[in-house]
């Protein structure tokens, strides 16, 4: 997933990021733990909290995108794959509570062929 395919005026645009991965904004809203309102509503798209949690999951998928052949298998694998050593946790409930940075460090021990 490509960063810029995802900014529009200048912030990441739940509706193409949806797009993108055949859902609706609402379900990518739930996924990040959001009120859908968050990323239904203009103001609301440009908070802080919306935009980070966006380009979280962005960078995240990006990541696993090569593994797992394609930004729709990395969304699954986002929102359904439970992690050793994070109590069965999903990266998305682990994004949600704030806890990506280890996320990241899950995945480049993978990456660099160390064990889960």
């Amino acid at each position: 997933m490509e960063f810029q395919k995802y900014i529009e005026n200048q912030v990441f645009s739940p509706k193409l990021i949806a797009f993108a991965l055949r859902t609706t904004q609402s379900e990518i809203a739930d996924t990040l733990g959001l009120n859908r309102d968050a990323l239904l509503r203009t103001s609301r798209i440009r908070a802080v909290k919306s935009q980070t949690r966006l380009r979280q999951m962005v960078e995240i998928l990006n990541r696993v995108e090569t593994a797992t052949g394609s930004p729709l298998a990395a969304y699954a694998w986002f929102r359904a794959e439970p992690l050793p050593g994070f109590g069965g946790a999903t990266p998305d409930q682990l994004l949600r509570e704030g806890r990506t940075d280890e996320v990241h460090a899950h995945l480049e021990r993978i990456m660099s062929g160390g064990y889960a």
